[in-house]
C-alpha cells in the first residue's frame, strides 16, 4: 500500500518534517497550528492503555514553565470543528494538567490504518507501550487491516523475528499478560512460558522466585513433562532462539539449525537436493 510507506518506520519526527503547513510565528513550533484543548478527543485505538501518572505530573510541571515544545498529530474527527489524536495523547493529557488552553499541532487526514501504524511508532521506538500492548497493535494491523508480519515489521522498523515474538506472547493466559503489562514479569520470561501446562501458576512461581529466563525454561519444560534433548547440551536453547529457527526455516523452507554462544556463533542451513543448493546460493548472491 502507497501510503502506509510514508516513512512511519523512520518515526514520528519525519512524518511531521513531510506536511505542509502554513507559515509559524516564532512562539510556536515549525509547521504547527494552536488548537483548542477542548476540541481534541482521545483515540479509542490507541495501543498505549497505562498513562504514568508521576510522569504526566513531571511532563505538566515542563509545560507550565516552557509549554509545549513538540507539536502532537490530529486528524479531523466526526464532528466539525473536533479532532481525534493520532499521536502525542500523553503531552495532551499533561498539557490538560498544566491548565493550557491550546496545543501546537499538526492536522492530517489519515486512515484508521495509519492512524494505528503511527501510534504504534511512537510509542514503540520512545519505549512506551508494554510489551502485550506492542503485539496487540501488531494484532489489529494483522487481523483488522490485513498487514503481513514482513509489512508489519518493515512499518515499525522492527524485524519480523521480533514481530513474531511480540504476538506469540498473545498467546498466554490474561493472568500472565497482565503481569506482562504490570513489569512483574519480563517479555523473555513470558515467552518462555507459551503452550506450558498452567502458565499463570508457573508466572506467579517465576516471578515470587525470581528465575532467569532459563530458570523459567527449565520450569516449564518440567511442568510439561518434556526433559531437555541431550543433542542441545546443558545450555540448551532458549525460546528466542527456537522462535528464530522457526521463522528462518518457513521463510526459507529449510531445516535452519541456530549455534550461539554468548552473541557469536553459526547458522546452519540443510538442502536435501542440488536444486536447494542452488537456490540457497541464489538468495545469497542477489542484489
Amino acid at each position: 500500500m502507497v501510503e502506509g510507506r510514508r516513512g512511519l518506520g523512520r518515526g514520528l519526527s519525519a512524518l511531521l518534517d513531510e506536511v505542509g503547513a502554513p507559515a509559524a510565528d516564532a512562539a510556536r513550533p515549525s509547521g504547527a497550528a494552536e488548537i483548542p484543548i477542548e476540541a481534541i478527543r482521545p483515540n479509542p485505538s490507541q495501543p498505549r492503555r497505562h498513562f504514568d501518572d508521576a510522569e504526566l505530573e513531571e511532563l505538566a510541571q515542563s509545560i507550565r514553565e516552557k509549554g509545549v515544545l513538540q507539536p502532537i498529530l490530529l486528524r479531523p474527527a466526526v464532528f466539525a470543528g473536533e479532532f481525534q489524536i493520532v499521536a502525542g495523547e500523553r503531552r495532551w493529557r499533561a498539557a490538560q494538567r498544566a491548565g493550557v488552553r491550546t496545543i501546537p499541532a499538526v492536522v492530517r487526514s489519515l486512515s484508521d490504518a495509519e492512524v494505528l501504524e503511527i501510534a504504534i511508532v511512537e510509542n514503540v521506538q520512545r519505549a512506551d507501550l508494554s510489551p502485550i500492548d506492542e503485539a496487540e497493535g501488531y494484532r489489529a494491523l494483522i487481523e483488522t487491516f490485513g498487514r503481513t508480519q514482513a509489512q508489519v515489521a518493515d512499518t515499525v522498523g522492527k524485524s519480523r523475528v521480533h514481530v513474531t515474538n511480540a504476538l506469540r506472547l498473545l498467546q498466554l493466559p490474561d493472568e500472565v499478560q497482565a503481569m506482562v503489562r504490570g513489569g512483574r514479569l519480563t517479555a523473555g520470561h513470558a515467552r518462555s512460558l507459551v503452550g506450558a501446562p498452567n502458565a499463570a501458576r508457573l508466572a506467579g512461581e517465576v516471578a515470587d522466585r525470581g528465575l532467569t529466563v532459563r530458570q523459567a525454561e527449565a520450569l516449564a519444560k518440567s511442568a510439561a513433562g518434556r526433559p531437555r534433548p541431550a543433542s542441545q547440551g546443558r545450555r540448551g536453547k532458549d525460546a528466542d532462539t527456537l522462535a528464530l529457527e522457526t521463522d528462518l526455516s518457513g521463510a526459507l523452507g529449510l531445516a535452519v539449525e541456530i549455534r550461539d554462544a554468548g552473541g557469536h556463533g553459526e547458522v546452519r542451513l540443510r538442502y536435501a537436493t542440488l536444486e536447494q543448493l542452488d537456490d540457497i546460493c541464489r538468495r545469497l548472491s542477489r542484489g
